[in-house]
């Protein structure tokens, strides 16, 4: 069984069962629209407690799998630190290319934003951590300044901050990135907004390239003046190192709420 069937068959039925219970507690409000297309929804989730911060998860899959019912039991962590958790699904290649899903991600941040008047935290998982870095990167001219000023801190989970390897990928017959695109769609050859704390977040047991794609990112937006951290977490793969955002007592749960 190789390591993304095993972490289907983990989340599937605890994502299901945290819908259930948060539903039947009447702090779940599922499919919500931000835009006119069938995979353009998320799900919200709403402290016991009146919210004081709006926490975002933007899933992975390398732009081409899963949807926002996969996660849902993440959105625990952030909810026990007094978070409104939203969790968005997107248009996934090849059907629209990345440059899309970025401007999808920030129409559906816009739209939150309007809908709390809190201070927002990020959190992205592998191709998620692209997202919401590309978002803090000014994703699509979709953020005015004052939804930038309200950008508290933003995790990256082994995001990919530079697209440009992937065109050498067989992965690249979906996304069908060229080097415009590719450079265009790179935060790490962006500038990022100003005032916002990223920490690239790595599990210590994945592959190289991920966790030199956080460190990467991490010094060259910290030589920009963004405040930044690399953090590699002991004994953790490139699925579970996510996981922890379930644990409200998890360091990345402090580390993103604080």
């Amino acid at each position: 069984q190789s390591e993304v069937e095993a972490f289907i068959a983990r989340v599937t039925g605890k994502a299901e069962a945290f819908r259930t219970d948060m539903t039947a507690g009447g702090r779940a409000t599922l499919d919500q629209a931000y835009g006119d297309q069938e995979r353009q929804r998320y799900d919200l989730f709403l402290p016991k407690e009146r919210p004081t911060a709006l926490a975002v998860f933007v899933h992975g899959g390398y732009w081409r799998a899963f949807d926002k019912s996969f996660w849902s039991h993440l959105a625990a962590g952030p909810l026990a630190r007094n978070a409104a958790v939203a969790i968005p699904s997107y248009t996934l290649c090849p059907e629209v290319r990345i440059s899309d899903i970025t401007r999808e991600i920030a129409t559906c941040v816009g739209k939150l934003a309007a809908d709390f008047d809190l201070p927002i935290r990020l959190a992205g998982h592998s191709a998620g951590g692209h997202l919401v870095t590309r978002l803090l990167s000014g994703a699509s001219g979709a953020l005015d300044r004052g939804l930038a000023d309200r950008f508290a801190k933003a995790v990256s989970i082994s995001g990919v901050h530079d697209l440009r390897p992937l065109m050498k990928t067989s992965m690249n017959d979906d996304l069908r990135l060229d080097l415009e695109e590719a450079r265009a769609e790179s935060p790490l050859l962006l500038e990022p907004i100003d005032g916002v704390d990223v920490i690239c977040w790595a599990g210590a047991d994945e592959t190289t390239a991920f966790r030199l794609q956080s460190h990467q990112l991490a010094e060259v937006w910290g030589g920009l003046g963004v405040r930044t951290e690399a953090v590699e977490a002991a004994g953790k793969n490139h699925f579970t190192v996510v996981e922890d955002l379930a644990d409200p007592e998890s360091a990345l749960v402090e580390t993103l709420m604080s």
